[in-house]
């Protein structure tokens, strides 16, 4: 397998070709066509599609009644198959054809010399600028199912999808211009049906904002049918007799819109973007409301026909993406939106503990301030919540409890926070009850020896938990827990003890690198209203992430331990939201962090500008993959309640996640196998 190749990830490249036309020349409007299918074919694309009576033009009102027309069409037609004969992707034109003595605005598929199926024209718009129904007849007019052209064979209707049998996914279904803006588009049975790419051949004059209502049409079709939607309309060369064209073109994939053209230009043009089959099919799996509408619509859709084809794409060269792949995918890149979703995630959060609270009865927070991230974030979230419950902050109690490895840096950024919240703040040294439990257990440690084990470690985790409970319970208080989601997916956290055990939990969907921005977010907007409170939060962030709990070391890394955070969390986005294999992960990774020109870096200057060679990507994925399935679902299978916060989902057994506690990474880990060293 060539490791860098989309189509050996189920990846498949989509061509969108807006050519510049002239009105009733099908000649020259099958040239411009053919240079796009060659450009597509040239850049490894799987399909091209073209807009809606492209080869005669839209806008020739009554000349379609012309013989003449008509014929030069199909000789244009005729011209475009024999090129498509050399070249890789299926295309998609659109041409009026006669069938049955009456003439239809179709959408016709050819791939290597072979004409692969007809798509009349469902809907007709017939109001405001529009006139088909004085031309065109609609797809349910037909009276067969097949139809000859070009000396060929070819199926005909509504009801036809195309499927490339050497792309495992990639099901083909074409519909026209009006039939996307009817209540139930023909795409969405079609989809229902097993189409998992969406082509919709326009011509669509332009008027103002209409363009934003395409993207937003397109991308919710492209939502609704778990699939990818590809638009093109007319452009350069329409007749601008009472009208206007900007030959707009896009691809949207579940509803997120991955191209689009360039609006009003004047030459051909051809936009491009991988759409990822394996995604849109696991999302159809995981959505069972899916499956009960092919249920409901089950007698209609068995009716649809198929016609299969050798697809051929290049395999053996590397073939990267067209396609922006985040290096942060729980973490959006445009500033905007990342305050948008800050401010979402934390009221949510806030929302949760409000509840919590109101229907416990309780009035108290108790949480352990170590002066780390997570931490911070918990105590930013019961502060928010006491304000909303009209309660004061001096209600919440913050404990630092130093251990035998707290630093003077996390230890002073504790004491400076709680003051700046205003909470209570208190500190317990934990040395002298850890120090005593290790003498109960006959530690060397107690004895004087410098053995650090997992013992010393655990037994401060859990005396800090100890004090937290008892605290809650002498000052009828809640715990907070501060675990976040990245640590849960790592096992990184104490079984019982420690983040791991709460009465109620903020933080236990929110990975670490969004709750960094969180914490930004928090002080960038001046939530605390000082600046000490500002201060701290910056000095909070810039602390490097460390349990500290060993003495003598320079620095405790858990960063060093199980891998960078950043890209823990790409592969925990990747392997929980969408069930990806390590090998497509690792390739994903490489797209995104391989090389800083690949994506944008959210928030410029304080993100570490990383760079990862697939060596490094393979050595941290291959932690994960042993970490999260194998030896930590026992951890997970008794979490505290916790708000989910996002759709890329939680660990909670009673939510997103619930696994066997006793599963065997094998499978994985063999997958990682399929990554080059």
């Amino acid at each position: 397998m060539e490791f860098h190749n989309l189509y050996n990830h189920q990846l498949a490249r989509i061509a969108v070709g807006v050519p510049q036309c002239r009105i009733a020349d099908p000649a020259f409007n099958a040239v411009q066509t053919g240079a796009l299918m060659q450009q597509a074919h040239d850049a490894g694309a799987a399909l091209v599609a073209f807009p809606e009576l492209g080869l005669s033009a839209y806008s020739c009102d009554d000349l379609f009644h012309q013989r003449a027309l008509l014929d030069g069409c199909e000789e244009a037609l005729a011209e475009l198959l024999a090129l498509s004969a050399g070249l890789t992707p299926i295309a998609i034109v659109g041409l009026p054809l006669r069938i049955e003595h009456r003439l239809f605005n179709c959408a016709v598929a050819l791939h290597r010399g072979r004409l692969l199926a007809v798509w009349p024209k469902t809907y007709l718009p017939n109001y405001a600028e529009f006139y088909e129904a004085r031309q065109f007849n609609a797809a349910e007019e037909l009276l067969s199912r097949e139809m000859e052209l070009l000396g060929q064979r070819v199926p005909v209707g509504s009801d036809v999808l195309v499927e490339a049998q050497d792309v495992p996914g990639l099901v083909i279904h074409a519909e026209i211009c009006e039939d996307v803006w009817t209540p139930i588009p023909p795409s969405s049975f079609a989809a229902l049906a097993g189409a998992t790419v969406l082509v919709n051949l326009s011509a669509s004059n332009v008027t103002v904002g209409k363009a934003a209502y395409r993207r937003q049409l397109v991308s919710q079709q492209a939502a609704r049918c778990l699939a990818a939607y590809v638009y093109t309309s007319a452009g350069a060369g329409e007749s601008s007799t009472d009208l206007a064209w900007d030959g707009q073109a896009l691809i949207s994939e579940n509803g997120e819109l991955l191209a689009e053209s360039r609006r009003y230009h004047r030459g051909s043009q051809l936009i491009f973007a991988d759409v990822d089959l394996e995604r849109l099919a696991r999302e159809r799996m995981r959505q069972t409301s899916f499956g009960a509408s092919v249920r409901r619509h089950a007698p209609q859709l068995r009716d649809f026909r198929r016609v299969g084809l050798e697809l051929a794409p290049p395999r053996e060269q590397a073939l990267g993406l067209r396609r922006r792949v985040d290096r942060f995918p729980y973490v959006p890149a445009d500033r905007s939106r990342r305050d948008e979703r800050c401010q979402e995630v934390f009221s949510i959060q806030v929302q949760a503990l409000v509840q919590r609270l109101e229907s416990s009865g309780i009035r108290k927070l108790v949480l352990g301030v170590s002066g780390g991230l997570d931490s911070t974030h918990a105590l930013l979230v019961a502060a928010r919540a006491m304000d909303q419950l009209g309660l004061p902050r001096q209600q919440i109690i913050g404990v630092t409890m130093p251990g035998f490895a707290t630093s003077t840096r996390t230890r002073d950024q504790a004491w400076r926070l709680m003051q700046a919240i205003g909470c209570e703040a208190r500190e317990i040294d934990i040395r002298p009850s850890c120090t005593q439990m290790l003498q109960d257990l006959g530690h060397p440690y107690a004895a004087g020896e410098s053995v650090y084990d997992v013992t010393f470690e655990n037994v401060q985790a859990g005396e800090r938990t100890s004090h937290l409970f008892r605290l809650a319970n002498h000052l009828g208080a809640l715990v907070l827990g501060t675990g976040d989601l990245s640590e849960l997916a790592l096992g990184w956290c104490t079984y019982g003890v420690g983040d791991h055990m709460s009465h109620y939990n903020v933080n236990a969907s929110v990975p670490k690198t969004l709750i960094q921005y969180l914490v930004r977010w928090v002080a960038e907007t001046d939530q605390l209203g000082h600046d000490s409170g500002r201060d701290v939060l910056l000095d909070i962030l810039a602390t490097e992430i460390s349990p500290e709990l060993v003495p003598g070391q320079v620095l405790q890394s858990t960063e060093s331990h199980i891998g960078p955070y950043e890209l823990q969390d790409f592969n925990l986005f990747y392997t929980l939201r969408h069930g990806f294999a390590p090998s497509k992960i690792a390739f994903l990774a490489l797209q995104a962090w391989g090389d800083r020109t690949q994506g944008d870096w959210p928030d410029g200057e304080h993100v570490k500008r990383n760079e990862y060679e697939l060596a490094e990507i393979k050595r941290v994925l291959g932690i994960f993959v042993k970490r999260f399935f194998q030896g930590s679902q026992f951890k997970r299978s008794c979490v505290p309640n916790a708000p989910k916060v996002g759709s890329g989902g939680s660990l909670s057994p009673r939510g997103d996640w619930r696994a066997p506690s006793d599963g065997e990474a094998s499978v994985w880990l063999a997958d990682l196998l399929r990554i080059p060293a």
